[in-house]
């Protein structure tokens, strides 16, 4: 099923065109692209090399993002043109600010930090909740050239130490307390441990009070946010080299130590203005909503700087899907404000179909205004695909980038040239990433065969330089496997019309007797049992077949479904489906299942857990708990090595 409504989109160029003229001479195209931009000192070199011989984009350019945030659209006379708005249902609180406020604000705290002796280069920590002061802090360091990195609101303190000590900040800047549903979480007492555990010691941490907690300031480097806020001077925006680091990002990974994904300011700012108009096609004045969380990459990039660079009113939202205060919740952002583009996770509308299967809370509102809805995240489910298209009637295109890249590698670009969308595919490459499906011994292969998701060099503006403080690291982990190419490491194909499909990591893939099978693939299947609302297929260990596939299934709510039943329904369909030599035989009934912070199913943690092999818990997820119990279905229901222990 395809669902594609394309009426009112202004077709730019062509897509085709577009496409060759980057790939064939990316310096003309991109040194066309950054005319967009307000430079305060135009590029005259457009791509070059740096210190560690990577791709450098307009090095000899010159600019600060906070101005083309802010101060840019002020002069072009939209100062009184809303920016901002906050809505937390977990608050109960409400408030927006226009270009003119937001900057005054930004500007001021920007004073703030040069009071407390912050220079351009200097790290920032901001370990924020989703309120306003999280986008000011971030845009006031960019105003000043310090470079922020960004700490999802409730990490742990060892995880917050690790960041620490990684980055080596400055200052922190912190709000009193998270809220989440009816929880307040204590920010500072995480702040203070993890500064007992790091070895890096900072000069400064600024606390916004918040009322549902108020902070205890006890240790000789605590300062109130809104103390000196009072008595600051506002800073104007400094004149940055186009490469000047922006913002460190660490990677939610679901293994290992996360890497600092350093973003520079020019290739930035032409990369997501280019996205802003060319993609999502949205333009001055009009509403952007990313339904994400400021401590992921889509949060820096499509709730603060990308619809801010573009002059639009971008959302800041404090809740959840679901419960905030139910699963209408979204509807309503959407219709209050009168959303044109939306973008979240697909993972929120499986929480939310869950709940509402019929979607009939959508009644309630207008969103006549919504021209399109964007996923990303997680693959998306045909299934909730379908439901999408079928509740909301607009063009539901499903696209994918990474933390690394910073913003789209495949999308359906509604500005250049709309196309149907296929579901199960997140589109085709979007102009200036030559993405290519090769072999492990890096041969390109054909239209539907599988294999690694690469990107011929040079990458274009807008993704990673480097890992921070470990240039060996960046080029170890994502250019020395496949030589001339950026690795993602995921897996997927190409299809006959270009389309990219995305079947998960290329660790994800499994060996059952011989056969190599995408996971991705049995999910797409199982993901289509009516009675399910989520799911996820690993692979793990079996002493006849080397791997199996098994299922973890969440049933919908108010569905009665014995498990017998179901897994006999899931095996007929995956063997017709895919074929009986995938071997796919049991599943698992589970309430949830576990994830990172920013949605993403840790299956390499559940496969490890199953397998009895050693593991480590991840930073970013969701909810520790949920590992026992997944553990614990695994052996009640006597599969895997896990139920063969005592």
């Amino acid at each position: 099923m395809v669902c594609c409504f394309f009426n009112g989109w202004t077709i730019v160029t062509d897509y085709k065109t577009a496409f060759r003229r980057a790939l064939e001479n990316p310096e003309a195209y991109w040194a066309e692209q950054a005319t967009s931009v307000a430079w305060f000192k135009p590029p005259t070199s457009v791509l070059g090399k740096d210190g560690n011989g990577n791709d450098a984009w307009f090095s000899d350019g010159e600019l600060n993002s906070s101005y083309l945030a802010l101060d840019y659209h002020i002069e072009k006379g939209r100062g009184d043109q809303t920016a901002l708005i906050y809505d937390s249902p977990v608050t109960n609180a409400t408030s927006s600010y226009t270009y003119r406020e937001l900057r005054d604000e930004v500007a001021t705290f920007a004073g703030v930090l040069v009071s407390l002796n912050i220079k351009q280069g200097d790290r920032v920590i901001i370990y924020m909740p989703m309120i306003p002061q999280a986008a000011i802090a971030m845009l006031a360091c960019a105003r000043i050239g310090a470079i922020h990195s960004v700490v999802f609101g409730g990490f742990a303190a060892k995880e917050l130490a690790t960041r620490i000590d990684d980055a080596t900040p400055k200052a922190i800047l912190c709000a009193s307390c998270g809220v989440e549903f009816s929880n307040v979480i204590a920010y500072k007492p995480l702040i203070d441990e993890a500064l007992q555990i790091s070895e890096h010691q900072i000069d400064h941490c600024l606390v916004y009070q918040r009322p549902e907690s108020v902070a205890e300031m006890d240790n000789p480097w605590d300062r109130d946010w809104n103390s000196l806020l009072a008595m600051a001077e506002p800073a104007e925006p400094v004149s940055l080299p186009s490469s000047h680091p922006l913002y460190i990002l660490y990677t939610s990974g679901t293994t290992g130590k996360p890497k600092g994904v350093v973003r520079d300011n020019g290739g930035h700012a032409v990369a997501l203005t280019y996205s802003m108009k060319n993609l999502y096609n949205v333009t001055a004045g009009e509403v952007f909503w990313a339904a994400s969380d400021v401590g992921w990459v889509v949060g820096h990039s499509y709730i603060v700087y990308g619809p801010l660079f573009a002059g639009c009113t971008t959302i800041l939202f404090e809740g959840k899907p679901v419960r905030t205060p139910d699963a209408g919740t979204f509807w309503r952002i959407l219709s209050d404000y009168k959303v044109d583009v939306f973008f979240t996770a697909p993972t929120a509308f499986r929480a939310i179909r869950k709940e509402d299967p019929e979607a009939s809370l959508l009644s309630k509102y207008d969103l006549s205004h919504l021209r399109a809805l964007f996923v990303a995240g997680e693959r998306t489910d045909p299934s909730t695909y379908e439901w999408l298209c079928e509740k909301l009637a607009v063009p539901v295109i499903d696209h994918w980038w990474q933390t690394e890249t910073g913003w789209p590698v495949a999308c359906i670009p509604m500005g250049l040239e709309p196309a149907e969308a296929k579901a199960g595919s997140v589109a085709m490459s979007v102009p200036g990433f030559d993405v290519q499906i090769v072999s492990e011994s890096c041969e390109p292969l054909s239209a539907d065969e599988e294999g690694a998701v690469v990107i011929k060099l040079p990458l274009p503006p807008g993704c990673l330089l480097t890992v921070w403080g470990d240039h060996e690291r960046y080029v170890e982990s994502y250019l020395s496997e496949y030589p001339g190419y950026y690795h993602t490491g995921d897996g997927g194909y190409i299809d006959s019309d270009g389309y990219l499909y995305i079947m998960g990591r290329t660790d994800d893939v499994i060996n059952v007797a011989g056969h190599r099978l995408s996971t991705g693939q049995m999910e797409e299947v199982v993901a289509a049992h009516p009675a399910v609302a989520e799911c996820a297929v690993v692979g793990i260990e079996d002493k006849d077949k080397g791997q199996v596939p098994v299922g973890m299934v969440v049933i919908k709510d108010g569905v009665n479904i014995e498990l017998s039943v179901l897994e006999s329904e899931l095996v007929a369909m995956v063997r017709k489906d895919v074929g009986a030599f995938a071997s796919f035989k049991r599943s698992v009934r589970v309430l949830r299942l576990p994830k990172t912070r920013s949605g993403k199913i840790l299956r390499q943690v559940i496969r490890k857990i199953v397998d009895t092999k050693p593991y480590e818990m991840p930073a970013t997820i969701d909810d520790p708990a949920i590992l026992k119990e997944i553990a614990d279905a695994f052996k009640q229901n006597g599969i895997g090595y896990i139920a063969e222990q005592e």
